[in-house]
């Protein structure tokens, strides 16, 4: 369509004013279309930098939460044993105290 217009342009002698005009658009459409592709490069250039500071902070937090899964892993284990200690030297009344608190916890959650 673009040269169709051009060659009408020179058949009617407008070809001196319009020619220039007819090469600037041109140009310009073929600049605008590499510059699409740079904006659009760039786009996903930056979305894919975007992306590698999500997944590098979503690693160090899954880190952090690792740790804190093997901290607390630590202290129930502490517990536990602590629980075990306790209850065996415990006497028939406080045993008895805790099955009763623990089956009314049960019936009644928070």
């Amino acid at each position: 369509v673009g040269a169709m217009s051009a060659a009408v342009l020179r058949s009617t002698g407008q070809s001196l004013t319009l020619d220039p005009v007819y090469r600037f658009i041109k140009n310009y459409v073929c600049a605008s279309g590499a510059s699409a592709v740079a904006i659009d490069n760039k786009i996903e250039q930056a979305m894919d930098l975007v992306k590698s500071h999500l997944m590098f902070a979503v690693r160090e937090e899954v880190e952090v939460l690792k740790e804190k899964i093997a901290e607390l892993m630590e202290r129930i284990t502490q517990l536990e044993s602590e629980n075990t200690v306790l209850r065996a030297s415990a006497n028939p009344d406080t045993l008895a105290q805790l099955s009763s608190t623990q089956s009314s916890q049960a019936s009644n959650p928070p």
